[in-house]
Order: structure tokens, then C-alpha cells, then sequence
């Protein structure tokens, strides 16, 4: 069974850092794209970071030099450090593993056609 469990969100003021994990189970993990995505409530979801499986790193341009996605193979997780968070970044950010056959339009269109997410875990932001 597939399993990604996402942790490390929570509340932090503004100008803090937090660090997301994602854990996962029941794939091969280094053979998958991953990525984080964020939702707020009647948006659709986007792309915040995606890293492919040599360890390549794209950012959305609200993240950039903020955030950094890193990847360990050994532990089966996917992780993101955010810092100077913003109160704009409050959201439900989710996991996501991408399959090695759909790689390539999730790192392009940014977008997971086939794959797998997680539950989600809630970032608030605020003073």
C-alpha cells in the first residue's frame, strides 16, 4: 500500500521557519519526481517545489530563496524548509510522488497526472 504522510506544519509568525516532512512507503522512492503542492480553499492546487530523482529542484516564484526541497533516499522522505514565511504562505501543503513514466509533465506542466498524494498538512502564518 502506498503511503505518504506528510508532518511539520502547525502556526508561526511571520519571519519564522518551519520544516515539512513527507514520508513515504509502498513505492520505490528514489525512482519518483516528489514535489510539495499548497490548496487554500476554492483554489486549485499549485506547485510550490517539485525535485526529479538526480536531485534537481524547481521553485514557484513566490518561494524562491525562501524555500529549499531536499529528498533522502535512504529514509524514504521528502522534506521542505520554509523560511521568512509569509502570511500569504498559509495553506494545506500536500506530498506528492510523481511515477517515473509521468516525470516529465510533472516537472514541466507542474501538474501530478499519475502518482500519488498525501493527506496534507495545515501552515498557518500569523502574528
Amino acid at each position: 500500500e502506498v503511503q505518504l504522510v506528510e508532518s511539520g506544519g502547525g502556526l508561526v509568525q511571520p519571519g519564522g521557519s518551519l520544516r515539512l516532512s513527507c514520508a513515504a512507503s509502498g513505492f520505490r522512492f528514489s525512482t519518483y519526481c516528489m514535489g510539495w503542492f499548497r490548496q487554500d480553499p476554492g483554489k486549485d492546487r499549485e506547485a510550490v517545489a517539485l525535485i526529479d530523482q538526480k536531485d534537481v529542484a524547481t521553485y514557484a516564484d513566490s518561494v524562491k530563496a525562501r524555500f529549499i526541497i531536499s529528498r533522502d533516499n535512504a529514509k524514504n522522505t521528502l522534506y521542505l524548509q520554509m523560511n521568512s514565511l509569509e502570511p500569504e504562505d498559509t495553506s494545506m501543503y500536500y506530498c506528492a510522488a510523481a511515477t517515473p513514466y509521468w516525470c516529465e509533465p510533472f516537472l514541466t506542466s507542474r501538474r501530478l497526472v499519475g502518482g500519488y498524494w498525501g493527506q496534507g498538512t495545515q501552515v498557518n502564518v500569523s502574528s
